[in-house]
């Protein structure tokens, strides 16, 4: 009589055979996984996209990403001052508030300092007009927050008169999701300070 033992055996070398041949199946499937996600994270690394003007997505190299960067964050900082300082009595209030949605509670902390100071009550009851006509600012962006200093001339207008202000601003700069339209640049102005004002005295006569 033929004993079963052996057709068990023969069985179990069977699906041992069929067991090492799924592991090794197994362990050439997650290497060639892992070699594609390799592949894959250095060619994101070596590029990203972007959204043009038109809507269109645009390839962008990481090389490249860093003085787009750079464009985004001083385009940011010249609309955030443009807001800031470049106000009349009709439409202040509106403008404020656009460059409060560009910048965090220090912006808001300044601007409580200036409105205690009477500086818009000024603005309203003398007819005056603050013209801001030179922003050039100096920005770090090796690492977040990318720190700004900027260098703002403004014209105080009232009547035919007109007197000439440097105001130092510095801070920081750290990217948020973007809000269109109230801050398309997806960037936040931190830590803002009014590092000091001082009156030109012939900056008119200069530019002559």
């Amino acid at each position: 009589m033929k004993s079963p033992f052996k057709d068990i055996y023969t069985v179990l070398a069977q699906n041992r055979i069929i067991l090492l041949a799924i592991i090794a199946t197994s362990c050439v499937v997650c290497l060639v996984s892992i070699l594609a996600v390799f592949k894959m994270q250095k060619k994101l690394l070596d590029s990203a996209f972007v959204i043009d003007t038109h809507g269109s997505v645009m390839p962008l190299r990481l090389a490249e990403q860093r003085e787009y960067l750079e464009v985004e964050v001083l385009s940011h900082l010249n609309l955030f001052h443009q807001y800031f300082y470049n106000i009349e009595p009709h439409n202040y209030i509106e403008k404020l508030e656009k460059a409060l949605w560009l910048g965090n509670s220090s912006v808001s902390d300044v601007y409580n300092q200036k409105r205690e100071d009477g500086v818009y009550n000024k603005l309203v009851q003398y007819s005056l007009i603050h013209r801001l006509i030179e922003s050039e600012s100096n920005i770090l962006i090796e690492k977040e927050p990318y720190q700004f200093e900027t260098v703002n001339i403004v014209e105080i207008r009232r009547g035919e008169v007109s007197d000439y202000y440097e105001i130092r601003t510095s801070g920081n700069i750290i990217e948020v999701d973007r809000n269109f339209p109230k801050n398309t640049h997806g960037l936040l102005v931190t830590n803002f300070f009014e590092n000091g004002i001082r009156k030109l005295e012939d900056y008119e006569n200069e530019q002559k």
